[in-house]
């Protein structure tokens, strides 16, 4: 009976099945230990876009001897999730990405969520991954903000009826 409900609530979570998801974070993985054994730094995708920054920005805050010595493979490794997803986009003939969203909501979006990475000292993917792949007690604590926030968020929205 417990087998039966967990297959139910698997099937009511997943309907287009497990077997992608599962193959998106080995890959994730992989890649997440390919990087720390070749740089011996923990990836994120925040750091990789400051870093790439720091090639045109003369702010101190950019021009960081962190940022500077690793700002190439993290150039790469920005270029890399933007050219998967466009091929993942491509193989599948997805076509195009589309929202509804409100240019404006999406700037302010944007806007909350570089404060929100400045101010936990890394994003989701860096915390989310690698931190608690690492059992950081600070990315624990990142990660539940992170969720919990957007979980109120998400039910707020939709409770004053605001659609895209």
């Amino acid at each position: 009976m417990v087998i039966i409900q967990i297959a139910d609530l698997v099937v009511t979570a997943f309907p287009n099945g497990m077997a992608h998801y599962a193959i998106g974070g080995i890959i994730i993985g992989a890649g997440v230990v390919l990087i720390y054994l070749t740089t011996g730094h923990i990836v994120g995708a925040s750091t990789g876009l400051e870093t790439t920054i720091s090639y045109y920005s003369k702010l101190k805050w950019f021009q960081q001897e962190e940022f500077i010595s690793s700002r190439d493979w993290r150039t790469v490794f920005i270029v890399g999730i933007i050219i998967g997803a466009a091929s993942y986009t491509v193989v599948l003939g997805i076509g195009q990405w589309v929202t509804e969203v409100q240019w404006w909501r999406l700037l302010i979006g944007g806007i909350l969520v570089g404060v929100g990475t400045r101010l936990g000292k890394g994003c989701t993917s860096g915390h989310g991954i690698c931190g608690l792949a690492s059992i950081s007690p600070a990315s624990l604590v990142n990660v539940v903000i992170f969720l919990g926030i957007a979980i109120i968020v998400a039910h707020l929205t939709e409770l004053v009826g605001v659609i895209p």
